[in-house]
């Protein structure tokens, strides 16, 4: 595991906990505006842990590819992994 693996790993583990949170507050009945703010913080986290992960990815994945001339493939998933993160 490298070093975006394991800050990645980190902070989906940090998600996990908020989430967790987020579930008791709501059936604690706590405040909704407390309880989106709580979804807002993780939803940043996973937008973190996946950003790391996505730069690992190119780190790694896409170098080894394009040294071995299929880094076309590995720029298709990245545009459509983009695609879905920007939502087109």
């Amino acid at each position: 595991m490298n070093n975006e693996q394991k800050e990645a790993m980190k902070i989906l583990k940090i998600s996990k906990g908020q989430i967790e949170a987020t579930i008791k507050m709501i059936e604690d009945e706590r405040y909704c505006v407390d309880v989106s703010n709580q979804i807002i913080a993780a939803q940043s986290l996973l937008k973190k842990a996946n950003l790391l992960i996505l730069k690992q990815h190119m780190n790694h994945c896409v170098m080894e590819a394009f040294e071995h001339d299929k880094g076309s493939e590995k720029i298709d998933e990245i545009i459509g992994l983009l695609s879905k993160i920007i939502g087109k």
